[in-house]
Protein backbone atom coordinates (compact mmCIF):
# COMPACT_ATOMS: atom_id res chain seq x y z
CA UNK A 1 0.00 0.00 0.00
CA UNK A 2 2.85 2.35 0.77
CA UNK A 3 4.68 1.64 -2.78
CA UNK A 4 1.28 2.35 -4.46
CA UNK A 5 0.62 5.64 -2.56
CA UNK A 6 4.07 6.69 -3.03
CA UNK A 7 3.53 6.49 -7.11
CA UNK A 8 3.51 9.88 -8.31
CA UNK A 9 0.64 9.54 -10.47
CA UNK A 10 -1.43 8.53 -7.35
CA UNK A 11 -0.21 11.32 -5.53
CA UNK A 12 -1.59 13.38 -8.32
CA UNK A 13 -4.46 12.25 -8.51
CA UNK A 14 -5.03 12.60 -5.43
CA UNK A 15 -4.50 16.25 -5.03
CA UNK A 16 -6.83 17.04 -7.92
CA UNK A 17 -9.30 15.62 -6.20
CA UNK A 18 -8.29 17.28 -3.05
CA UNK A 19 -8.64 20.50 -5.26
CA UNK A 20 -11.90 19.61 -6.13
CA UNK A 21 -13.60 19.60 -2.80
CA UNK A 22 -11.35 22.16 -0.87
CA UNK A 23 -12.60 24.49 -4.22
CA UNK A 24 -16.14 25.12 -2.90
CA UNK A 25 -15.14 25.70 0.18
CA UNK A 26 -12.67 28.64 -0.99
CA UNK A 27 -15.14 29.93 -3.01
CA UNK A 28 -17.89 29.84 0.03
CA UNK A 29 -15.18 31.64 2.23
CA UNK A 30 -14.31 34.06 -0.18
CA UNK A 31 -17.74 35.04 -0.91
CA UNK A 32 -18.26 35.80 2.58
CA UNK A 33 -15.38 38.02 2.67
CA UNK A 34 -16.79 40.33 -0.30
CA UNK A 35 -19.12 42.79 -0.30
CA UNK A 36 -22.70 42.43 -1.72
CA UNK A 37 -21.79 44.03 -4.99
CA UNK A 38 -18.96 42.50 -5.65
CA UNK A 39 -20.55 39.37 -5.36
CA UNK A 40 -23.62 40.59 -7.85
CA UNK A 41 -20.73 42.27 -10.64
CA UNK A 42 -18.35 39.20 -10.64
CA UNK A 43 -17.69 35.83 -9.37
CA UNK A 44 -15.99 34.41 -6.12
CA UNK A 45 -12.32 33.73 -7.70
CA UNK A 46 -11.80 37.32 -8.89
CA UNK A 47 -10.92 38.01 -5.53
CA UNK A 48 -7.49 36.32 -5.63
CA UNK A 49 -6.22 39.06 -7.78
CA UNK A 50 -7.57 41.83 -5.56
CA UNK A 51 -7.26 40.19 -2.20
CA UNK A 52 -7.27 44.16 -0.84
CA UNK A 53 -10.99 44.13 -1.51
CA UNK A 54 -11.83 41.10 0.98
CA UNK A 55 -13.30 42.56 4.78
CA UNK A 56 -14.64 41.08 7.81
CA UNK A 57 -17.53 43.36 7.14
CA UNK A 58 -20.13 40.85 6.42
CA UNK A 59 -19.42 38.69 9.60
CA UNK A 60 -20.28 41.99 11.63
CA UNK A 61 -23.47 42.08 9.91
CA UNK A 62 -23.87 38.32 10.67
CA UNK A 63 -23.55 39.82 14.50
CA UNK A 64 -25.81 42.26 14.43
CA UNK A 65 -28.89 39.72 12.70
CA UNK A 66 -30.45 38.84 15.20
CA UNK A 67 -32.29 35.42 13.49
CA UNK A 68 -28.70 34.24 12.36
CA UNK A 69 -27.11 34.63 16.02
CA UNK A 70 -30.05 32.98 17.81
CA UNK A 71 -30.14 30.41 15.45
CA UNK A 72 -26.51 29.62 15.90
CA UNK A 73 -26.86 29.24 19.65
CA UNK A 74 -30.00 26.88 19.15
CA UNK A 75 -28.24 25.20 17.06
CA UNK A 76 -25.24 24.76 19.66
CA UNK A 77 -28.05 24.12 22.83
CA UNK A 78 -29.74 21.35 20.03
CA UNK A 79 -25.86 19.50 18.90
CA UNK A 80 -24.25 19.39 22.13
CA UNK A 81 -26.93 17.89 24.62
CA UNK A 82 -28.15 15.70 21.83
CA UNK A 83 -24.33 14.29 21.46
CA UNK A 84 -23.70 13.98 25.37
CA UNK A 85 -26.73 12.19 25.89
CA UNK A 86 -26.32 9.67 23.62
CA UNK A 87 -23.33 8.74 23.95
CA UNK A 88 -23.88 8.39 27.78
CA UNK A 89 -26.68 6.33 27.35
CA UNK A 90 -25.29 4.05 24.59
CA UNK A 91 -21.91 3.71 26.80
CA UNK A 92 -23.96 2.52 29.30
CA UNK A 93 -26.57 0.26 27.52
CA UNK A 94 -23.45 -1.27 25.16
CA UNK A 95 -21.66 -1.99 28.13
CA UNK A 96 -24.52 -3.54 29.68
CA UNK A 97 -25.45 -5.42 26.68
CA UNK A 98 -21.84 -6.42 26.23
CA UNK A 99 -21.15 -8.19 29.19
CA UNK A 100 -24.09 -7.94 31.70
CA UNK A 101 -25.82 -11.01 32.30
CA UNK A 102 -30.05 -10.27 32.50
CA UNK A 103 -33.36 -11.83 31.46
CA UNK A 104 -34.01 -11.34 27.91
CA UNK A 105 -30.87 -9.20 26.84
CA UNK A 106 -30.32 -11.15 23.59
CA UNK A 107 -34.29 -10.35 22.71
CA UNK A 108 -33.78 -6.99 23.86
CA UNK A 109 -30.52 -6.23 21.76
CA UNK A 110 -32.32 -7.55 18.80
CA UNK A 111 -34.93 -5.14 18.90
CA UNK A 112 -32.28 -2.51 18.85
CA UNK A 113 -30.94 -3.62 16.04
CA UNK A 114 -34.18 -4.11 14.05
CA UNK A 115 -34.79 -0.18 14.70
CA UNK A 116 -31.51 0.70 12.70
CA UNK A 117 -34.17 -0.32 9.63
CA UNK A 118 -37.04 2.39 10.40
CA UNK A 119 -36.70 4.88 8.92
CA UNK A 120 -36.79 8.91 10.12
CA UNK A 121 -39.61 9.72 8.19
CA UNK A 122 -42.01 7.01 9.44
CA UNK A 123 -42.19 8.59 12.91
CA UNK A 124 -42.26 12.32 11.88
CA UNK A 125 -46.11 12.68 12.25
CA UNK A 126 -46.53 10.37 15.14
CA UNK A 127 -43.65 11.57 17.25
CA UNK A 128 -45.01 15.24 16.31
CA UNK A 129 -48.68 14.49 17.49
CA UNK A 130 -47.00 12.94 20.62
CA UNK A 131 -45.22 16.11 21.35
CA UNK A 132 -47.73 18.14 20.68
CA UNK A 133 -49.92 16.74 23.81
CA UNK A 134 -47.02 17.06 25.70
CA UNK A 135 -46.41 20.60 24.90
CA UNK A 136 -42.74 19.55 23.21
CA UNK A 137 -43.48 20.76 20.28
CA UNK A 138 -41.88 23.45 18.75
CA UNK A 139 -39.55 23.87 21.54
CA UNK A 140 -35.13 22.76 21.56
CA UNK A 141 -36.13 19.91 24.09
CA UNK A 142 -38.50 18.46 21.66
CA UNK A 143 -36.08 18.42 18.97
CA UNK A 144 -33.32 17.16 21.34
CA UNK A 145 -35.54 14.38 22.18
CA UNK A 146 -36.34 13.16 19.02
CA UNK A 147 -32.83 13.14 17.95
CA UNK A 148 -31.47 11.30 21.03
CA UNK A 149 -34.47 8.93 20.20
CA UNK A 150 -32.91 8.23 16.54
CA UNK A 151 -29.55 8.06 17.24
CA UNK A 152 -30.04 5.78 19.76
CA UNK A 153 -30.41 2.46 17.88
CA UNK A 154 -27.02 3.08 15.74
CA UNK A 155 -24.72 4.31 18.64
CA UNK A 156 -25.65 1.10 21.23
CA UNK A 157 -25.14 -0.96 18.29
CA UNK A 158 -21.65 0.31 17.47
CA UNK A 159 -20.25 0.48 21.11
CA UNK A 160 -21.69 -2.90 22.30
CA UNK A 161 -19.92 -4.65 19.64
CA UNK A 162 -16.68 -2.34 20.43
CA UNK A 163 -16.68 -3.14 24.09
CA UNK A 164 -17.74 -7.12 23.44
CA UNK A 165 -14.52 -7.26 21.67
CA UNK A 166 -12.66 -6.51 24.88
CA UNK A 167 -10.50 -9.73 26.46
CA UNK A 168 -13.15 -11.28 28.60
CA UNK A 169 -9.58 -11.77 30.94
CA UNK A 170 -9.40 -8.14 31.72
CA UNK A 171 -12.50 -7.62 33.23
CA UNK A 172 -12.64 -10.60 35.14
CA UNK A 173 -9.23 -9.60 36.59
CA UNK A 174 -11.18 -6.74 37.45
CA UNK A 175 -13.32 -8.18 39.28
CA UNK A 176 -11.57 -10.51 41.19
CA UNK A 177 -9.61 -6.95 42.71
CA UNK A 178 -12.78 -6.22 43.77
CA UNK A 179 -13.88 -3.73 41.16
CA UNK A 180 -17.71 -3.55 41.11
CA UNK A 181 -19.45 -2.99 37.61
CA UNK A 182 -19.53 0.78 37.88
CA UNK A 183 -15.76 1.19 38.36
CA UNK A 184 -15.17 -1.66 35.75
CA UNK A 185 -17.15 0.76 33.24
CA UNK A 186 -15.84 4.03 34.34
CA UNK A 187 -12.11 3.05 35.02
CA UNK A 188 -11.72 0.32 32.43
CA UNK A 189 -14.13 0.21 29.49
CA UNK A 190 -14.31 4.17 28.93
CA UNK A 191 -10.59 4.54 28.34
CA UNK A 192 -10.35 1.58 26.13
CA UNK A 193 -13.27 2.46 24.46
CA UNK A 194 -12.37 5.83 23.69
CA UNK A 195 -11.92 5.82 20.22
CA UNK A 196 -15.17 4.31 19.39
CA UNK A 197 -16.58 6.63 21.97
CA UNK A 198 -14.83 9.74 20.00
CA UNK A 199 -15.75 8.08 16.71
CA UNK A 200 -19.59 8.18 17.62
CA UNK A 201 -19.40 11.48 19.03
CA UNK A 202 -18.26 13.21 16.08
CA UNK A 203 -20.54 11.65 13.63
CA UNK A 204 -23.67 12.27 15.83
CA UNK A 205 -22.60 16.06 16.25
CA UNK A 206 -22.19 16.33 12.83
CA UNK A 207 -25.35 14.64 12.05
CA UNK A 208 -27.49 16.94 14.17
CA UNK A 209 -25.59 19.90 13.49
CA UNK A 210 -26.32 19.56 9.70
CA UNK A 211 -29.86 18.13 9.99
CA UNK A 212 -32.58 20.33 8.50
CA UNK A 213 -35.49 17.64 8.15
CA UNK A 214 -36.31 17.33 11.77
CA UNK A 215 -35.72 20.68 12.72
CA UNK A 216 -38.12 22.21 10.04
CA UNK A 217 -40.66 20.10 11.49
CA UNK A 218 -39.85 19.96 15.35
CA UNK A 219 -38.72 23.53 15.75
CA UNK A 220 -40.45 26.98 15.77
CA UNK A 221 -39.15 29.99 15.06
CA UNK A 222 -37.81 30.58 18.26
CA UNK A 223 -36.19 27.43 18.64
CA UNK A 224 -35.05 27.00 15.00
CA UNK A 225 -31.39 25.87 14.25
CA UNK A 226 -28.80 27.48 11.66
CA UNK A 227 -29.82 25.26 8.99
CA UNK A 228 -33.07 26.09 9.07
CA UNK A 229 -32.61 29.96 9.26
CA UNK A 230 -30.47 30.29 6.47
CA UNK A 231 -33.20 28.29 4.39
CA UNK A 232 -35.31 30.78 5.80
CA UNK A 233 -32.67 33.44 4.41
CA UNK A 234 -32.79 32.15 1.54
CA UNK A 235 -36.41 32.30 0.49
CA UNK A 236 -37.09 35.69 2.01
CA UNK A 237 -34.26 37.37 0.70
CA UNK A 238 -32.40 35.59 -1.87
CA UNK A 239 -29.82 38.65 -2.51
CA UNK A 240 -28.70 39.54 0.75
CA UNK A 241 -25.36 37.36 0.29
CA UNK A 242 -23.64 39.19 2.56
CA UNK A 243 -25.54 37.43 4.97
CA UNK A 244 -25.83 34.13 4.16
CA UNK A 245 -22.39 33.38 2.74
CA UNK A 246 -20.73 34.34 6.27
CA UNK A 247 -23.48 32.13 7.71
CA UNK A 248 -23.09 29.04 5.35
CA UNK A 249 -19.53 29.45 6.39
CA UNK A 250 -19.64 29.43 9.90
CA UNK A 251 -22.12 26.56 9.97
CA UNK A 252 -19.44 25.00 7.84
CA UNK A 253 -16.38 25.72 9.82
CA UNK A 254 -17.41 24.35 12.79
CA UNK A 255 -17.92 20.93 11.92
CA UNK A 256 -14.66 21.17 10.57
CA UNK A 257 -12.94 21.90 13.17
CA UNK A 258 -15.02 19.49 15.46
CA UNK A 259 -13.32 16.70 13.26
CA UNK A 260 -10.13 18.05 13.79
CA UNK A 261 -9.74 18.60 17.64
CA UNK A 262 -10.88 14.76 17.63
CA UNK A 263 -9.31 13.63 14.62
CA UNK A 264 -6.87 11.35 16.51
CA UNK A 265 -9.42 9.65 18.38
CA UNK A 266 -11.23 9.33 15.11
CA UNK A 267 -8.55 7.94 13.17
CA UNK A 268 -7.96 5.07 16.04
CA UNK A 269 -11.90 4.53 16.25
CA UNK A 270 -11.96 3.46 12.20
CA UNK A 271 -8.42 1.71 12.44
CA UNK A 272 -9.73 -0.35 15.39
CA UNK A 273 -12.94 -1.64 13.97
CA UNK A 274 -11.10 -2.16 10.98
CA UNK A 275 -8.92 -4.42 12.69
CA UNK A 276 -11.45 -6.03 15.01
Amino acid sequence: MRRWLGNGLVQAFLLVVGLVWITPVAGLLLSSLRSAQDSASSGWWTALADPGSLSFANYASLLQNAGMTQAFWNTVLISVPTTVLVVVIAALAGYAFAWLEFPGRDWLFLLVVALLVVPVQVGLLPVAKLFGQLGLFGTIPGVVLFHVAYGLPFAVFLLRNYFAEMPREMLEAARMDGGGEWRIFTHLVLPVGRPAIASLAVFQFLWVWNDMLVALLFADSSSQPLTVELQSQVRQFGSNIDVLAPGAFLSLVVPVVVFLVFQRHFVRGVMAGSVK
